[in-house]
């Protein structure tokens, strides 16, 4: 049987491919340059995210009534949920190199928005895409084709490892029952 457009897209994303020393490479150099504006990128990320997929606000109590995006990008939960979610990315770039560090601390953050905020795992999908999209615009000058091919393997890398707690649990991640315990991130 033939598999259809959409059936081999989610396979594919669903496949981590392996990411080349050479493409690690080139992904922390961009990296670098991305992460010294790590506030600023992480609230336009942000900003597109919920333009684009406003029925994503609705995991986010403190803005989802916005809709302008100069509000968007002057409310102090927003920025600080984007320094969070590029924090956790520049942890995973800087770790590229340890795979099993990698996949911890994507694990903890699929988890927790798995477990303790239901968020729906296509949203991750939509997030690393809208993430690409932003970095290849704000950065176009060194997001070239070898850079974009190594940063798609990268978003496919943080989709499937984030969305692993799903498969793992699907009564907690589906909204069953909440066990006592399903708190993952560690009190810092």
């Amino acid at each position: 049987m033939e598999k259809v457009q959409g059936e081999m897209e989610i396979e594919r994303w669903e496949r981590s491919e392996e990411i080349s020393d050479a493409e690690k490479k080139v992904i922390q150099e961009t990296w670098s340059r991305v992460y010294a504006n790590c506030e600023d990128v992480g609230v336009s990320i942000l900003i597109r995210f919920f333009v684009n997929f406003p029925s994503a606000k609705q995991y986010f109590s403190q803005f989802k009534h916005m809709e302008d995006p100069l509000e968007m990008e002057r409310s102090l939960q927003l920025r600080k949920h984007a320094r969070r979610v590029m924090g956790a990315i520049n942890t995973v770039v800087e770790n590229i190199n340890d795979s099993e560090k990698v996949s911890s601390v994507l694990a903890l953050v699929g988890k927790a928005h798995a477990l303790k905020h239901k968020v729906e795992p296509i949203y991750f999908k939509k997030l690393t895409g809208v993430m690409l999209e932003v970095i290849a615009e704000e950065y176009a000058n060194d997001f070239t084709p070898e850079a974009h091919g190594a940063w798609t393997k990268m978003k496919t890398l943080i989709y499937t490892h984030m969305t692993a707690a799903y498969k793992e649990d699907p009564l907690g991640a589906s909204g069953g029952s909440s066990a006592e315990g399903t708190e993952v991130l560690p009190n810092t």
